[in-house]
Order: structure tokens, then C-alpha cells, then sequence
């Protein structure tokens, strides 16, 4: 007798369903008897918030992750510090030039890129995962640190340095970037597409070059901070007004090109010298940089600083003058927080795709979310001493891993290098040309610009996704950089949701295939023996059924013939998931396709014909009698992981609809390749699982069916009770 709780209980809850009949055990044990029964038990929430709390070796393993140097310096060597000094100093070299030129993009003074890649260096061996990682200034960091100045500078005219927005804007992105890494959201990133990020970089750097073209000439008066078009268009119209600058410019572009080139060109004629070669390339930065810093002191020397013949740098404060707390005035924050989404996610991606591109070449596994860690933390403290954001940089890496580094720690020795440039060499800085920093950016960001194979590349891959780098890198050009990465990502997420929402799934067909296995051996001669005829092909001869899609849009050969599984049974195939984006459209084109294929079991009646409704036009005449009855819809969840409150209801409405179809009888849905546990509580709940009629007769010949599979276990296999025919073969 049904207890009044339990009657409470179905009026406030609803009639209870249960995975488990009460007698399915017994059941089971009937046909399978004396094999072990097995029946799966219905998740819980409790057992779901268990899952997600966490362990004391998971906390321990936790705490250990944040500081991976920690599993490494307790086996340093000798002959990794060796490899690691000679990385560390040459890196020293190749940061301390390009450090100085991206200050100048960010709009500050050059030694602002030198505290900077410090912070970095002295950090990242703590917190990081990579051994070939250089975090510093970059071109593209730069130029956001740059806008980002003057934006505030124009909100809030003069009433800060552009120090202070650089430094308050590292603090900020910082302390984002720490949050994300210590909750171990680096997947987050993920959700970002590599289009956008490519458009981006490629429409940063037409928009670096074409800011340092004019500096790279001595052309005064072009305002580099209108959109890219402009700058450009205001160049060409000035070009008569170039100074002695340009000779600088131009010719330390040249120079570096040639030697780049030169280098590439002998690594591939002497490929036993590629390393030497590739070493002598990686210091052309410097090299440069310390030739023309010479012709400037011999020009300049018995010259005014103040007043040379062409644009020098100028007086640098020796050490670190400028380390101090960071403004964290709020008039400031608020104007610096509508930029901080664009200047995290560029940073972020530009550093994890660097990372991960080193973990592949160099065979091992970085770990994002702890790299996020380190980044964070180098652009936390990098303000205190000055610095400015800060991330990985590409072409820093590749001369780092090419230069033998073995472990992180070679960021100290590269640190020292920066150390001894603060104290020793501002004077010497001060003679450094403006225009030879120009040409050193324009060089270094060149190749940032995505090359017509990486487009045709992308074409042949997903022509819409071209679309979207075209779109965001005009966007960039025309407009700015942010609405340039907003947009692409836009798009990007509006065209997976149509992808999600509008892709149908597929009806499938039955034929029979044999596998059969080619033997290409061949003769010498190339042709093939005659003992090799007989045996070319081999295989099993025993048949097995394929499920294909009818509609043969897939890979499959058309000319292969399919036929229905059986009259009236429907098989339909999940392809893009099952979730509350698209189950409007399958549950419409499975229905859509039941009335084009079968029949319905027996016609409406109205008594009066004005109780029809008024949308539904009446049974359509059909085309053949022949066609079957609809028994049974088979719906595979094969790409199907979970089900929301949607889709449930829109399954719940499809057996509504085919019961209202099929009436007076019954149509039976059956669910395939349902694996995910909540999946099938959400299927049960909502009544499925049962004999689809309830007469008592049907429930009768229902007969389920069950899955026998091997327990590799010994000792259960010891204490399972033997069957008749294993008895007597033991006593025989």
C-alpha cells in the first residue's frame, strides 16, 4: 500500500522514476545465472560535489605545481650550468637592444624595456614550465602599452606620466593573469580562436611599422597615433621633409636584412656550421645596434645631446631610479580597466602559443595554467621596479633555444647581463639613433606578418575563417586594434554556434562490407610474382552490416547501395551534439523525415471540421501506399555527452509527437552509445527506459537485452561459482 508520504512526496515532485526496476536484479540473474550482475547506479549530486572537492594529495600536489622549479634545482648540474651561462649571457645581449627599441612603442624611455625584461628574467625561472621562454618586452605588447598612454592622456590631459599608466596598467593585468593561473582557468584560453590572434598580430605589426617609418626617416610632425591609413598616407606626403635620419634608418634596415639572409644562406651551405651561423644571426640585433651607436658618438661627441645631428636617445638614469610603489590612484584604474580585456588575452595567448611551440620542438609538456602563474607574477612585480607588461617572446626563444639553454635558470644569468648594462652602459646609451631603434622594429616585426601560404593555408582549411582574417585586419587598419580583436572573436563564436545550432543530423542505412586486406609485395623487377597474385588480396570472408548515412554526403562511395535497417525503423545519427542550440532542428528534421517515409497508423477524425486547428492543413495525400508503418526511432548518442533541461523536453515532445503519429499504438524510441552516467539519469527522469506500451500483453513479450563481458580479474574469476560444463571439465 502506497504510504501518505509517498503520495506527498509524487504531488510535489512528480511520480518517481527509477533507473532500476525492483525486480531487474532477479531478472537478470535468471537469464545470466551464474555470471556476476552488474547494474550501473544513478549518479548523485552528492556524489558530483564529492568528485569536485578537493583531496589532501590533490591540495599537496597543488601547492607543489605552483613552484615546478622546486622538482628540478634540487638535480642541477655542472653541465647544465654551463649550457645554462652560455644561453644566459647570450640572450643578455640579444634582449637588451630589442628591450630599448618596444620601450620607445610603449612611448617611454628606453631604459622602462630594460627593468622590464629584467623582472622577467629574475621571475620565470621560479614559476615556469619551459626551459626555452624569454619573458620581456615585445613589439605587440608594446604598441597595447602605447595606445593604452594615450588614451588615458587624452581623457585625463597631463595628469600623468606615462610611466604610471604603463606601470598601473602591468599591476592590473598582473593580478588578472595570477587570479586566472592560481584557480587553474587556463582552459579559458582555449576559448579563444587562432584566426583572430593571427589577424591581430599581423594588423599589429603593419600598424608598428607604419608608427616607426616616420622616426626611421627624421619626418616630423606625422601623428602616429591616428589609425594605420593615415600614418601612412601622412608619410608618403612628407617624405620630402626626410633628414639625416633616414641614412640611419635605412641602412640599418638593410644591414640587418642582409645579414639575416646572408646567415640563412650559408646555414644551408654549411650545414655542419648551422649552429654557429644561427648564433651570429641571433646577435645582429646588437651588432647593429653597436655599430651605429659608434657612428652616433662620432658625430655627436662635440655636439649638444640636446641639439645632434640626427635623433639620439638621450641621458638614461644608471640603476634602477625608477623602482617604487605603482600609482594606484582610482580616476587612473578607471580609465585603464575599458583596456585590460585586449591587453590580457593578447598577452596570454602570445605567451602560451609561444610556450606550447617549444614544449612540441623540444619534447616536453608545459602546463598553461602554470605558465599563466609566471606571467603573472612577472607583470605583478615588474612595476616595483619600473617595468611595464611583459610577455613571452618569440624571437628571444628561438635564439635562447638555440643557443644550448638546459634549464630556466639561464633567466638569471641574462638578468645580470641586464644588471650590468643598468650600471655600466647608460652613457653609452645615450648616443644609441632613434632611427636605428625604428629600423631594429621594423625589422624584428616583419616577420610577424602572416605570409600568402599561411592565407592559402587557411583558405584550404575553412574558407569563412579567411573571411574573418581579412575582416578582422582591415578592422585593424581602418578602425583600431581592440574593435580588431573583439570583432574576430565575435565572429569566430558566431560562426561555431551556427556550426552547433544549424548542422543536421544523419539518417543511416545499413549494407554489408568484408574487410579485405591488400599485399603489395612486389618483384624486383616491379612486377608483381605469381605466387604474390594468389595472396593479393586477403582478408576475413565473414560479412558485418555498416550503418551509413542516406544521405551520402559523407566520405563513403555513393555508388555503395543502402537500405533501410528494417520497414519502419528509423536510425538517426547525432553529429554536432544534442543541446538546446540545435534540438529544435533535429527534433524538426526527424519529424519532417517520419511523415516523408512511413505512414501514419490510422488518420485524425473530427467530428465537425472546425475543430481542427488552424495551422494544420489536414493528412497530405500520399504519394504510395507501400510506404511501412513506423515501428521504432533509433537515436545514437555517439557524439552526445550531456543533456540540458532543453533537449530533454525536445526529446520528450518528439515521442509526443510520433505517439500522436503512430496512434493507437506506440512508437519505441531507443537510445544508442548512451555512456555519460547523468545522461542516462536525464533520459530516466524524464521516462525513458521503459516499455513504450503499457498493455499488459506487450509488457509480457518485452524480453531486455544484456551485454556478457570478460572480468580479467583472477580472484573474482576464483571465487565465481563454476558452471556445469567448467565442473566437469575440472573432473576430467
Amino acid at each position: 500500500m502506497v504510504s501518505k508520504a509517498s503520495k506527498i512526496r509524487d504531488f510535489v515532485l512528480g511520480p518517481k522514476t527509477d533507473d532500476h526496476p525492483s525486480d531487474l536484479h532477479t531478472r537478470a540473474q535468471e537469464v545470466l545465472e551464474p555470471a556476476d550482475i552488474f547494474l550501473d547506479q544513478e549518479p548523485t549530486v552528492g556524489e558530483w560535489i564529492k568528485e569536485l572537492a578537493p583531496t589532501r594529495d590533490g591540495s599537496i600536489h597543488y601547492l607543489q605545481s605552483l613552484f615546478p622549479s622546486a622538482s628540478w634545482i634540487w638535480r642541477y648540474c655542472l653541465r647544465w650550468l654551463l649550457g645554462d651561462v652560455i644561453a644566459g649571457l647570450t640572450i643578455g645581449m640579444v634582449v637588451i637592444p630589442q628591450a630599448m627599441a618596444y620601450a620607445v612603442l610603449a612611448q617611454l624611455d628606453p631604459a622602462y624595456g630594460l627593468y622590464t625584461s629584467f623582472t622577467g628574467a629574475v621571475l620565470y625561472w621560479i614559476f615556469g614550465t619551459s626551459k626555452d621562454i624569454v619573458i620581456g618586452t615585445t613589439a605587440v605588447g608594446s604598441l597595447l602599452v602605447g595606445q593604452v598612454v594615450t588614451h588615458v592622456q587624452e581623457a585625463a590631459p597631463n595628469k600623468y606620466e606615462n610611466q604610471e599608466i604603463a606601470r598601473a596598467l602591468s599591476l592590473l593585468s598582473g593580478a588578472i593573469m595570477l587570479f586566472l593561473g592560481l584557480l587553474r582557468l587556463g582552459w579559458i584560453i582555449e576559448f579563444i580562436p587562432y584566426i583572430p590572434i593571427s589577424a591581430f598580430v599581423t594588423a599589429a605589426s603593419i600598424t608598428i611599422m607604419s608608427t616607426q617609418v616616420p622616426t626611421a626617416l627624421g619626418i616630423k610632425g606625422i601623428n602616429t597615433r591616428e589609425a594605420p591609413y593615415k600614418v601612412i598616407i601622412n608619410t608618403l606626403k612628407g617624405l620630402p621633409n626626410a633628414r639625416l635620419d633616414a641614412a640611419i634608418g635605412v641602412t640599418s634596415i638593410v644591414l640587418l636584412f642582409a645579414i639575416r639572409d646572408f646567415c640563412t644562406m650559408m646555414e644551408k651551405r654549411q650545414p655542419a656550421r648551422k649552429r654557429q651561423w644561427s648564433f651570429i644571426s641571433s646577435l645582429r640585433l646588437t651588432f647593429t645596434m653597436i655599430l651605429y651607436t659608434l657612428i652616433s658618438y662620432l658625430v655627436n661627441r662635440t655636439e649638444d645631446l640636446n641639439n645632434p645631428k640626427f635623433k639620439v636617445v638621450g641621458h638614461i638614469e644608471a640603476g634602477f631610479k625608477q623602482a617604487s610603489v605603482p600609482n594606484l590612484d582610482p580616476d587612473l584604474l578607471v580609465l585603464i580597466l575599458s583596456e585590460l580585456p585586449a591587453i590580457v588575452i593578447i598577452l596570454v595567448i602570445e605567451h602560451i602559443a609561444i610556450a606550447k611551440a617549444m614544449g612540441r620542438m623540444f619534447n616536453y609538456t608545459i602546463i598553461p595554467s602554470q605558465e599563466i602563474v609566471a606571467l603573472g607574477a612577472a607583470n605583478l612585480f615588474s612595476p616595483f621596479v619600473g617595468g611595464y607588461v611583459c610577455t613571452g617572446s618569440f624571437g628571444a626563444s628561438a635564439v635562447l633555444s638555440k643557443a644550448g639553454v638546459r634549464t630556466p635558470l639561464a633567466g638569471l644569468f641574462s638578468a645580470g647581463i641586464l644588471v650590468l648594462a643598468l650600471y655600466v652602459l647608460t652613457s653609452v646609451f645615450a648616443y644609441i639613433p632613434n632611427a636605428a631603434l625604428a629600423g631594429l622594429i621594423i625589422h624584428a616585426v616583419c616577420n610577424l606578418i602572416a605570409p600568402p601560404k599561411n592565407l592559402y593555408k587557411y583558405w584550404k582549411l575553412s574558407p569563412f575563417e579567411l573571411i574573418i582574417w581579412v575582416i578582422c585586419v582591415l578592422l585593424a587598419i581602418f578602425e583600431s586594434l581592440e574593435t580588431s580583436i573583439y570583432v574576430g572573436i565575435a565572429l569566430s563564436f558566431v560562426m561555431l554556434l551556427i556550426r552547433l545550432s544549424r548542422t543536421k543530423g544523419e539518417f543511416l542505412g545499413r549494407t554489408t562490407a568484408q574487410e579485405v586486406v591488400g599485399n603489395n609485395n612486389n618483384t624486383a623487377s616491379g612486377q608483381e610474382s605469381s605466387d604474390n597474385k594468389d595472396s593479393c588480396l586477403s582478408g576475413s570472408n565473414e560479412e558485418r552490416e555498416l550503418y551509413l548515412p542516406l544521405s551520402r554526403n559523407d566520405a563513403s562511395n555513393s555508388n555503395i547501395k543502402l537500405e533501410t535497417p528494417y520497414p519502419g525503423v528509423i536510425i538517426y545519427r547525432f553529429i554536432e551534439g544534442f543541446n538546446y542550440t540545435n534540438q529544435a532542428l533535429h527534433i524538426r528534421h526527424i519529424l519532417e523525415y517520419v511523415e516523408a517515409t512511413t505512414q501514419r497508423t490510422s488518420e485524425e477524425h473530427f467530428e465537425k471540421k472546425s475543430d481542427r486547428l488552424w495551422n494544420d492543413p489536414g493528412p497530405k495525400t500520399q504519394k504510395s501506399a507501400d510506404l511501412p508503418f513506423l515501428h521504432a526511432v533509433v537515436l545514437d548518442f555517439s557524439s552526445v555527452n550531456n543533456l540540458d533541461v532543453t533537449s530533454v523536453q525536445g526529446l520528450v515532445d518528439l515521442r509526443a509527437s510520433l505517439d500522436r503519429y503512430c496512434s493507437p499504438d506506440s512508437v519505441e524510441l531507443h537510445f544508442a552509445n548512451v555512456h555519460n552516467r547523468w545522461t542516462r539519469r536525464a533520459l530516466t527522469a524524464s521516462g525513458f527506459g521503459y516499455p513504450s506500451s503499457q498493455k499488459s500483453d506487450a509488457i509480457a513479450c518485452w524480453q531486455p537485452a544484456y551485454t556478457i563481458a570478460a572480468v580479467l580479474d583472477p580472484e573474482l574469476n576464483e571465487n565465481r561459482p563454476k558452471t556445469d560444463l567448467e565442473a566437469n571439465e575440472t573432473s576430467h
